[in-house]
C-alpha cells in the first residue's frame, strides 16, 4: 500500500532528488563544496566541472583530479556528479573514460551539457554503458541533461521520456545568448528573467516536460555579485586563511539572499524543485526555499497515513476531501522535505521511508 505503487496507475512516481545542485570546477572549490557537504549532510549535491572547468589542452588532467575526489573520502555521501564536456568537444569521451574507470560506482550522475536532440543524449548514454561495463560497473549511471539550446528545448519532452534521465536542468545564460541579441541581457538576471516572455516559456516548457514523465526540473543558478574572489565556507574550514575584505560578507549575504528569492520564485511560479547555486553562500537559502514549511510537512504526513489506513479510499481532513490525486499531491510534497532533509514525523518517516 506504498503511495509510490499504489497511487500512479503503472506510471513512475515522481523522481526527488536533494533541491541544490552546487557547481564547482577547481580542486580547491570542489574540496570546499564536499566538506560543506559533510557539514550539512547530503541536503545538495555537488556537481564537479569538467568543462568549463578545464584549462584548454589540460582536459584530461582535470578529468583525473576529479576521478580522484570522487573516489576519496571527501565524497562522504555519494552525493558528487560530473558534468562533461558537450557531445561534440574532442574531450567527452576522455571524461567518461576517466571518471567511471576511477570512479564509476561513486559517480551521482553526469551532467550533459548542449545537447540538441534526444538522439544526442542516448549517444552518450551508451557511451557511458560501454565504458562502465569495460570496468566492471554494473550499475546504470544516472544522467541529467542541461536544456540550453533551441534544439534541447524543442526537444525538452523527448529528452525528458529517456529512462536514464532523472533531471533537466535548465541553463538561462547559453539559452539567453542563444538569441544573439535579440533581447536584452537583463533577460539572464532577476527579475528579467521571470518577466520576459521567451524565458518564461523557455522555463515552462522546461518544467511541464520534466513533471510530465516523473523527472526533477532544475532552475539556473542565481548570478548575483557575491565575492568569488574569497569564496566562503559557511562554516567549513576556510581554504584561504587571512584578512577578508569587510565588503565580502555583505555580497554573499546579498547573493545567497538572492538566490534564495530566485528559488523560492522558480517553484512558486513555474513549480521547479531543484535550483544550481554557483557559490557556497547561495546553497542554505536555496535549500531553505526549496523544503516544504513544517506545517506543510505536518499536514501532508497526516494526509497520506490517514490515505495509507484507509486504502487510498477518500478521506477527509481539515473539512476537505482528499482522494488519490490529492494523494499524488502530498506525497511529492513528503518526498521534497524527505529529500532536503526535512524532518519527517516519526510515524509517517517508518511508515514511508523505512
Amino acid at each position: 500500500m506504498h503511495p509510490a505503487r499504489t497511487l500512479f496507475d503503472g506510471d513512475t512516481a515522481p523522481a526527488a532528488l536533494p533541491v541544490c545542485d552546487h557547481r564547482a570546477a577547481s580542486e580547491t572549490l570542489i574540496r570546499a563544496a564536499l566538506a560543506l557537504q559533510r557539514s550539512l549532510g547530503p541536503v545538495f549535491d555537488v556537481t564537479a566541472d569538467c568543462a568549463d572547468g578545464a584549462e584548454v589542452g589540460q582536459e584530461a588532467r582535470h578529468a583525473g583530479m576529479v576521478a580522484g575526489l570522487l573516489a576519496s573520502a571527501d565524497n562522504a555521501h555519494d552525493r558528487m556528479g560530473v558534468r562533461i564536456h558537450d557531445p561534440r568537444h574532442r574531450s567527452w569521451h576522455t571524461d567518461l573514460e576517466l571518471l567511471i574507470a576511477a570512479a564509476g560506482e561513486r559517480i551521482a550522475y553526469v551532467t550533459i551539457p548542449k545537447v540538441d536532440s534526444a538522439a544526442d543524449v542516448e549517444r552518450v548514454v551508451h557511451a557511458i554503458d560501454d565504458v562502465a561495463a569495460q570496468h566492471g560497473v554494473r550499475r546504470e549511471i544516472p544522467v541529467q541533461v542541461l536544456i540550453e539550446t533551441h534544439g534541447a528545448l524543442r526537444a525538452a519532452a523527448d529528452i525528458a521520456a529517456l529512462p536514464r534521465v532523472e533531471c533537466l536542468c535548465f541553463g538561462l545564460a547559453d539559452y539567453v545568448s542563444a538569441f544573439g541579441g535579440a533581447i536584452p541581457a537583463e533577460a539572464a538576471i532577476s527579475p528579467i528573467q521571470f518577466e520576459h516572455p521567451l524565458v518564461r516559456r523557455a522555463k515552462t516548457e522546461v518544467s511541464v516536460a520534466a513533471h510530465a514523465h516523473g523527472k526533477v526540473p532544475a532552475h539556473n543558478a542565481c548570478f548575483e555579485a557575491i565575492d568569488v574572489a574569497r569564496p566562503a565556507t559557511d562554516g567549513v574550514d576556510d581554504p584561504a586563511p587571512g584578512p577578508r575584505d569587510p565588503a565580502a560578507g555583505a555580497r554573499d549575504a546579498a547573493g545567497g539572499t538572492a538566490a534564495g528569492a530566485d528559488a523560492a520564485r522558480a517553484l512558486r511560479e513555474f513549480g521547479f524543485t531543484r535550483m544550481s547555486s554557483l557559490h557556497p553562500a547561495q546553497v542554505r537559502p536555496i535549500v531553505a526555499a526549496l523544503t516544504p514549511a513544517p506545517q506543510t510537512v505536518h499536514t501532508a504526513c497526516e494526509i497520506l497515513l490517514a490515505g495509507a489506513r484507509a486504502h487510498w479510499e477518500p478521506t477527509r481532513h481539515a473539512g476537505r476531501l482528499h482522494d488519490r490525486a490529492s494523494y499524488r499531491h502530498w506525497w511529492g510534497v513528503l518526498c521534497r522535505a524527505h529529500a532536503a532533509g526535512a524532518p519527517i514525523p516519526p510515524e509517517a518517516a517508518r511508515t514511508f521511508f523505512a
